[in-house]
């Protein structure tokens, strides 16, 4: 159970209606009115709780378990214990993603503008907003309706931000065009000078950064996250791509639709990757790359070339998975001959 400190007690739900808001099945039809109120872990759930089996590390989990009904994949279903009640979905994990946002769905405050919040007179804010206290809002800045923007964030001028948009406290957005759905986490900052600048004997020369960011709708950027604007033209993130904490995008990178980044990505000035890349933690990109549509970059991967679409890279330097688990082969054999 989710700690009640920070997080409402749900109400009860019927398995059927779980198994119709997740496009399930229930193994047994009659079983259908049984109330489970709350969500846990196979190891943890008691007998009014839902769990669910989606890694088969986890199988002796299943075997054990108390809950009181599981989501499962079908073939999963014989593993069962006598008594369990079952809810059988071809994606199990999806399944008890939408389960759980029924039980617990987000709790967003009633419309309201706080008074210690700044906006400018020339501002335009839209309907059933939320504007928490000590936010700023700068001249020309327009807001769609149902905005939640957290405490001490700062929206700086002409800035452009779609319906439904979600900013934590503390972030800070500049030169920036916004889709529809976006949430950006606490401590995000969009919208900052690249980092661009002509090396001279003399001194640096900074390179004024003229474009801007980009953010296409059902985008989420995580905590602590940067995305500079572009130095000619925009630096763009594609519809519905995902952002983990802590990732550095530099100037003009242009990532597509629904991609996914994991944690602590660097990715350097003009690179692009297509549309539904996935990226480990940590992986660096050279400037300027042209990274495929479908690309897999495995964690650590240091990506100093181009990669081709639907290829999957790692090492560093990267290069084509098979490739480098071959390298590591070689080399651990002519070890141990030694």
């Amino acid at each position: 159970m989710a700690d009640p400190s920070f997080f409402r007690k749900p109400a009860a739900f019927s398995l059927a209606k779980i198994a119709g808001l997740t496009g399930s099945e229930l193994h047994d039809p009659s079983q259908g009115d049984f109330l489970v109120d709350d969500v846990s872990s196979l190891d943890k759930a008691t007998a009014t709780q839902l769990s669910f089996l989606d890694n088969r590390k986890y199988r002796d989990d299943l075997t054990v378990t108390k809950a009181g009904a599981c989501i499962i994949h079908p073939d999963f279903a014989s593993l069962a214990p006598a008594g369990l009640r079952l809810v059988l979905s071809k994606s199990p994990y999806k399944a008890y993603a939408l389960a759980a946002q029924a039980l617990y769905p987000v709790e967003i405050p009633a419309p309201q503008i706080a008074s210690t919040a700044r906006i400018h007179p020339t501002a335009k804010i839209g309907a059933n907003c939320v504007i928490e206290d000590f936010v700023v809002i700068g001249e020309n800045v327009e807001i769609g309706e149902g905005a939640w923007i957290e405490s001490h964030a700062v929206i700086s001028k002409g800035c452009k931000i779609g319906k439904n948009f979600r900013a934590g406290s503390h972030a800070s957005i500049s030169y920036a065009v916004i889709g529809d759905g976006v949430r950006l986490y606490s401590g995000v900052r969009i919208g900052q000078d690249g980092f661009g600048f002509a090396i001279d004997p003399a001194g640096f020369v900074k390179v004024p950064q003229l474009g801007r960011v980009v953010i296409e709708g059902y985008t989420e950027v995580g905590a602590n996250t940067t995305i500079d604007r572009g130095a000619l033209g925009d630096t763009v993130i594609g519809k519905g791509s995902w952002l983990d904490n802590l990732i550095q995008i530099a100037h003009n990178v242009k990532i597509g639709r629904g991609c996914i980044l994991a944690s602590q990505i660097g990715i350097s000035g003009s690179t692009e990757l297509g549309d539904y890349c996935a990226v480990g933690g940590q992986a660096g990109f050279a400037g300027h790359l042209k990274i495929g549509s479908m690309a897999r970059i495995a964690a650590k991967s240091g990506v100093t070339r181009d990669v081709p679409a639907k290829e999957e890279w790692m090492g560093y330097p990267a290069m084509p998975m098979k490739q480098y688990l071959r390298q590591v082969a070689t080399l651990n054999k002519m070890i141990a001959k030694k």
